[in-house]
């Protein structure tokens, strides 16, 4: 006897409907606008790369590569994967058409469907839109403060009000595994009082345990030593002059010494946006990124810094709406 045939969308995929497209064009055509004002180039990269160009810059153990990522075998058995994000498949084509050998800082942008296989929720579906800003070959902290800036404009430009950068140092080589000690002999001393999960992490990369959202977790986070009281001079000079550069624009945001990104590429600033509502409650992040000086290096180019943030169409799109925002 077979299985009766569903016909319907597949778990965590969705439908972008009539009434959804109007919104959905007006965002990308505030992407498009921020973008060309600031020379930004547009690039197309394929959904489709070798897993091994995201797991390599991802980290094993982040949740991509762990729990997240689509991927399949080919008939020539080739391990490959849908795309979580644009960042990896931008360097790798940065890397192979030598765009080192171009004026730099190279900057792009890009926009189209990502794949996550996360469990489905409310605001975070397994296929979602993404924009991507990426600049390459400047480690000048302005450019930090540019990519936060662009992310912030395309959001007020769409009619956001109450809009919050959270924003945090990570360090480098050189005094991030320091730190890691630090806080692993702390989060040791907490062990009983982790998810599962983190009880793991602690293991492979204890900064991850920042990033959990267990409410256990939380609470024992909330004690955590914080990094940016052991940056290396190089790394504490940045910081202040990015935040100089937010003052100086007057871009609201805080400082979150708990801040960190889920993959193992980011290096010095990192930064999340949000929205408030009127009653105090904070949307998810909205854009975020940050910098990653030595991802080009991982994946085999040279030495190259690089900053960049990734914009959630989807979840702009769908807060736009549950707003009623007028377009």
């Amino acid at each position: 006897m077979t299985n009766k045939f569903k016909l319907q969308s597949l778990s965590g995929m969705r439908d972008v409907l009539i009434e959804e497209q109007v919104y959905l064009k007006r965002i990308k055509k505030s992407v498009e606008n921020t973008t060309r004002y600031y020379n930004f180039q547009r690039i197309d990269v394929p959904v489709l790369e070798y897993a091994e160009v995201f797991s390599k810059g991802a980290g094993a153990a982040s949740d991509i590569v762990e729990k997240e990522m689509y991927t399949f075998k080919t008939k020539g058995g080739d391990l490959i994967a849908l795309r979580p994000e644009f960042t990896q498949g931008i360097v790798r084509s940065y890397i192979e058409h030598g765009m080192h050998n171009m004026p730099q800082p190279v900057k792009f942008w890009t926009m189209g469907p990502c794949f996550r296989h996360d469990r489905p929720q409310k605001g975070r579906y397994r296929q979602f839109f993404q924009a991507s800003l990426e600049v390459l070959g400047d480690k000048n902290a302005s450019i930090d403060g540019q990519i936060i800036q662009m992310s912030y404009d395309i959001l007020k430009d769409l009619g956001f009000k109450g809009i919050n950068i959270e924003v945090n140092s990570i360090g480098d080589g050189e005094c991030r595994p320091y730190f890691k000690k630090i806080l692993a002999n702390y989060f040791k001393s907490k062990k009983s009082s982790l998810c599962s999960d983190c009880q793991r992490r602690l293991k492979e990369n204890p900064l991850k345990i920042l990033d959990c959202k267990e409410e256990k977790c939380q609470q024992v986070k909330a004690g955590a030593p914080q990094i940016i009281d052991h940056l290396c001079e190089n790394c504490h000079a940045h910081f202040k002059q990015v935040l100089e550069f937010l003052d100086e624009l007057e871009l609201p945001y805080t400082i979150n010494p708990y801040l960190v990104r889920g993959l193992d590429y980011y290096t010095k600033t990192v930064f999340e946006i949000y929205e408030k509502s009127e009653a105090g409650a904070q949307y998810g992040a909205l854009a975020s990124g940050g910098r990653y000086d030595g991802l080009v290096k991982l994946l085999g180019g040279r030495d190259t810094p690089r900053c960049g943030a990734g914009v959630g169409i989807s979840r702009i799109n769908e807060l736009m709406i549950e707003k009623e925002i007028k377009v």
